[in-house]
């Protein structure tokens, strides 16, 4: 049966899992493969592993073959010319003053082209600088803008969770962050402690968003008269992962409760019962 093993198309990349066919693989193997970009070489830096049992059924693409002697030459030329066009374009750019910051540089395994990433707050003049890195490569020069958090997703790190990002880890797509996901899951609104490394909302906000929304509709609002078994008293705090209610009773005690086991305030009922008698009877008195 064909295992799972961890490609890696650059040094310290995002791990990609391929199948790895009838190969029988070991970490430091470089291997071919076709992905959405061309053929590329990988370099297999994980062992060869089963599929988990009872774990998602993935569709992964084959390895295609073991890499030549001369493929491998030929990844290490462009290994070497991507650092030769990044050292290059960073000193135009200085010499220039272009208001950019360089991210990567990417040469295609076939040769096609060279593909800059940089950032930039705006829209950049990058013209002169392109002829000058074809005059000086002779390879068509490709320059992509590229967001903040693309740059993080590329470039990789630490989180404050001590985990690598999960950006450049496993996610493929970005899904719009509010600080209303923060909000809702009662998190601190401290720039510092919300923000990843790229500035932005931290995308775990996300993951537990939905529970949190889902949950709190169940449970009565901050503020709220509630009867419990130890009398009556107003919600001050709610505990979405418990699903219990911090209640200050009238006796001026703090207890905790399921919300389950709580029902609405006898007293507060008559109010409304009564504001409601109120309202309809001044209707009646206009009529």
């Amino acid at each position: 049966m064909s295992k799972i093993v961890g490609i890696q198309f650059r040094v310290r990349g995002k791990v990609y899992d391929f199948a790895s066919g009838h190969f029988v693989l070991k970490e430091g193997d470089k291997v071919m493969v076709v992905t959405e970009n061309g053929p590329a070489i990988g370099s297999v830096c994980t062992k060869p592993r089963n599929r988990a049992e009872g774990g998602p059924n993935r569709k992964l693409k084959t390895i295609f073959r073991l890499a030549t002697k001369e493929e491998i030459d030929r990844y290490e030329k462009s290994c070497n010319l991507e650092r030769e066009v990044s050292e290059y374009c960073y000193q135009k750019v200085k010499e220039r003053s272009l208001p950019m910051c360089l991210v990567s540089v990417e040469r295609r395994f076939d040769g096609s082209k060279v593909i800059i990433y940089f950032t930039a707050d705006g829209r950049v003049d990058f013209r002169q600088l392109v002829k000058d890195l074809v005059g000086k490569f002779r390879t068509r020069i490709e320059m992509r803008q590229i967001g903040v958090r693309h740059q993080a997703k590329m470039v990789g790190g630490l989180g404050s969770c001590g985990r690598p990002l999960c950006c450049s880890a496993f996610l493929n797509s970005f899904d719009p962050v509010t600080i209303k996901m923060a909000k809702k899951q009662n998190i601190s609104l401290n720039p510092n402690k919300i923000s990843g490394m790229c500035g932005r909302l931290m995308c775990c906000l996300t993951y537990e968003y939905e529970y949190y929304a889902k949950i709190k509709k169940k449970l009565p609002k901050i503020g709220k008269r509630v009867m419990t078994e130890g009398g009556e008293g107003k919600i001050i705090r709610q505990n979405v992962l418990k699903e219990t209610l911090t209640v200050v009773l009238d006796s001026e005690n703090e207890i905790e409760v399921q919300a389950k086991d709580i029902t609405r305030s006898p007293g507060l009922s008559r109010e409304r019962v009564g504001s409601k008698r109120g309202t309809h009877s001044r209707i009646q008195d206009k009529k």
